[in-house]
């Protein structure tokens, strides 16, 4: 279905409803949350990466390369953009539901002081290397950088340093990184990327997310969660830039490379810091299954977005053109827009990292990681 006037007046007739509930969530989040907080029963979430995890924080970018900050994004839950990129909720908030914690705002949100239940630096389009999209995202050494700001904040703010240090060693640090560091080596021009091989370039991601994770280590953390690198080499983005609709097997191969060494450089990690645990989402194997089988995990479509143009709709102007196309039912689609998921899809994976067997989330889920 074809979305040209009609499409534009929705947006119109939505702004004023996503003005109100911007203005709402800033109230909400200017609400002393140490009020209601207690070191004994809460568990902080800090969220580190990319578009799965963005809660907005690209929408007070200038020259942000990506934003959800247009209808139909959010249409489902929220009934407006908040910025993420899906029609409602994503991994990190089911995972915030769970830990019974708040919606976790954007770091960048204004009026956003207070991070006892943790904050979002997720950024969309983000990668583990400064050079990817640099000046048009936050990458993960500013994250990192942003994290630190937080750190000194709950220093100040919590009343001694024994309720800010089991603050820091109780909380769950999740991160979503890489994707968009072996896109861009494919697809760009650039020379920076291409003077590595294959291999050299993952162990420079790699390299990159592993000083960030000590850093973080350093300032207490103890509780890590990753999502690992997705098939996105057979997403609709990627198969619209093959001529011949197929998989692009180069970033693939970038992926599956990252994969393996990421549960290497973990299980090293592990033995190296004392205290070290951390949970993997098999990510890649787990999303392949839905794109492969949609039928078996109640989906009608699994490789074909439900918004966007192009072939399987995998051009990403999901609401930022004046004509595009929208599925009339997301819950059918695995994939909203051309490289992101649906909100069920989503609440599907958050369940397999929250509570998954050994064979999709190891060396143990988050629900066990957490009990630890």
């Amino acid at each position: 279905m074809k979305y040209g006037l009609k499409l534009k007046m929705a947006i119109t007739s939505s702004s004023h409803i996503y003005f109100l509930a911007f203005c709402l969530s800033l109230l909400i989040s200017t609400h002393s949350q140490t009020d209601l907080w207690s070191p004994e029963n809460s568990v902080a979430l800090f969220i580190f990466g990319d578009s799965l995890f963005d809660a907005g924080n690209n929408n007070y970018l200038k020259n942000a390369s990506l934003r959800a900050d247009v209808w139909p994004y959010g249409e489902t839950f929220f009934k407006y953009p908040t910025g993420r990129f899906s029609d409602g909720r994503l991994i990190p908030d089911f995972i915030a539901e769970w830990l019974k914690l708040p919606l976790l705002p954007p770091y960048l949100q204004p009026g956003n002081h207070d991070y006892v239940y943790g904050v979002n630096f997720a950024s969309a389009g983000a990668g583990a290397l400064v050079e990817t999209r640099h000046g048009t995202v936050i990458d993960l050494n500013t994250q990192l950088s942003y994290f630190k700001d937080v750190n000194e904040k709950l220093r100040q703010q919590l009343s001694d340093a024994e309720t800010y240090n089991k603050l820091i060693s109780k909380a769950l640090h999740l991160f979503s990184v890489g994707g968009n560091d072996y896109v861009v080596y494919v697809t760009s021009n650039s020379t920076v990327f291409k003077s590595f091989s294959k291999e050299e370039y993952v162990g420079i991601v790699i390299g990159n997310l592993t000083s960030v994770i000590k850093e973080i280590y350093k300032n207490g953390g103890r509780r890590f969660g990753f999502v690992n690198i997705g098939p996105y080499g057979c997403a609709p983005f990627t198969r619209a830039l093959n001529t011949s609709g197929g998989c692009l097997e180069e970033v693939t191969a970038l992926i599956k490379l990252h994969n393996r060494a990421l549960s290497k450089v973990l299980e090293d990690l592990q033995e190296e810091l004392k205290g070290f645990e951390y949970s993997v989402l098999d990510f890649y194997t787990s999303l392949s299954k839905r794109m492969n089988k949609p039928s078996q995990y109640g989906f009608k479509v699994g490789k074909v977005a439900c918004c966007g143009s192009g072939p399987f709709r995998g051009i990403l102007d999901c609401g930022v053109k004046h004509e595009y196309e929208l599925c009339n039912d997301p819950t059918e689609y695995l994939f909203f827009d051309s490289a992101h998921l649906t909100e069920k899809a989503y609440n599907q994976l958050a369940k397999l990292f929250w509570s998954g067997s050994p064979d999709v989330t190891w060396p143990y889920n988050l629900k066990t990681l957490l009990k630890a």
